[in-house]
């Protein structure tokens, strides 16, 4: 299905300032026929039976709005742009997610039906606009509780910028746009964040080059993102739709394994922040043995060093204030 654009129809202010006058001039032939001539009564009163016709075709477009017209079933082209548009009264506009609604926070969401009756009885119509929108509009699904490649659960959100291209496409192609464009969403999201772990993690290929890479959820969000990206816009060609970019919003472990995935973070952090001390110290300790063999201040034998660096060792590295001891006899 190729999208035809109509763009010699935005004669409405022509269209309805004649059917006014047609209009007007059925009357006053009215009220003359009656009595004086029968054929000028005939013809206006069929004038002012059809007159109005027109009218039905009289369309009012903002920018960036669209309308996909049919005439008996048959598709005859798509009306753009902002104007004042007249077209044949006998057409019907199609836009089969007219009452679907992709809000800002939430998935797809069915609004109220068109006609509902009160409680008290009377019947309330709501119009449904057919109008689609070429706007870039925003898609932000449900967060979703999916394993990575190592198979730890965790909950991921995106968000999905997107604006329709062609709009004869996103009517015909598909049953209903915004619905399949929020599937769809939620399967490339899918297939993408089971490449990748959620943290580095060592032997894990993420390119598909059969080489172990750095690749991860956290760490690399942007190459995710356009990954999942170029995921969905390859899913939503068919429907006339462009992904304009896709971003995660949330991103952590499920609750499940938050608390033990916590604690072991918390445990690589205390094993680095040891390592650091622990160089650190050894470092203070060689440095204070060889200013003291320099300048020959104190001169120790070997059982006396290894106490002097087991002495500063644990003074360096323990989690607590030493607590000093002085010595006032002999060294021995």
């Amino acid at each position: 299905m190729q999208e035809k654009v109509l763009s010699k129809k935005k004669h409405g202010m022509l269209v309805l300032i004649l059917s006014i006058l047609v209009g007007i001039a059925a009357t006053f032939g009215v009220v003359i026929g009656a009595t004086t001539n029968v054929a000028i009564l005939i013809v206006s009163v069929i004038l002012l039976c059809i007159f109005w016709i027109p009218l039905c075709g009289l369309r009012v477009l903002k920018p960036n709005e669209a309308l996909v017209l049919t005439l008996f079933g048959k598709y005859i082209g798509t009306i753009k742009g902002d104007g004042f548009y007249a077209i044949n009264p006998f057409c019907v506009a199609i836009n089969p997610a007219a009452k679907t609604q992709l809000n800002q926070s939430g998935d797809v969401k069915s609004a109220s039906a068109p006609v509902t009756v009160t409680a008290t009885g009377q019947i309330s119509i709501e119009r449904v606009d057919k109008k689609l929108s070429l706007k870039i509009m925003t898609l932000n699904n449900n967060r979703q509780k999916i394993n990575d490649c190592l198979g730890n659960p965790i909950e991921i959100g995106i968000a999905v910028t997107w604006r329709i291209v062609d709009t004869a496409k996103a009517v015909f192609n598909v049953d209903n746009y915004k619905e399949f464009l929020s599937l769809q969403c939620d399967t490339a999201l899918r297939n993408i964040v089971r490449v990748y772990p959620y943290d580095v993690a060592p032997g894990v290929d993420t390119t598909g080059d059969g080489i172990a890479d750095d690749g991860s959820l956290r760490g690399s969000s942007e190459i995710v993102a356009a990954r999942i990206r170029d995921e969905i816009q390859e899913r939503v060609n068919e429907a006339g739709i462009e992904i304009v970019e896709a971003r995660i919003t949330y991103l952590a472990y499920a609750t499940e394994i938050a608390a033990v995935m916590l604690q072991r973070q918390q445990a690589s952090a205390i094993i680095d922040a040891r390592k650091m001390i622990v160089d650190g110290a050894v470092g203070m300790v060689e440095m204070a043995l060889e200013r003291l063999n320099e300048k020959g201040t104190v001169i120790l034998d070997e059982e006396r060093k290894a106490a002097m660096v087991s002495n500063l060792l644990v003074v360096l590295c323990g989690n607590r204030d030493a607590q000093p001891v002085v010595n006032s006899g002999s060294l021995y």
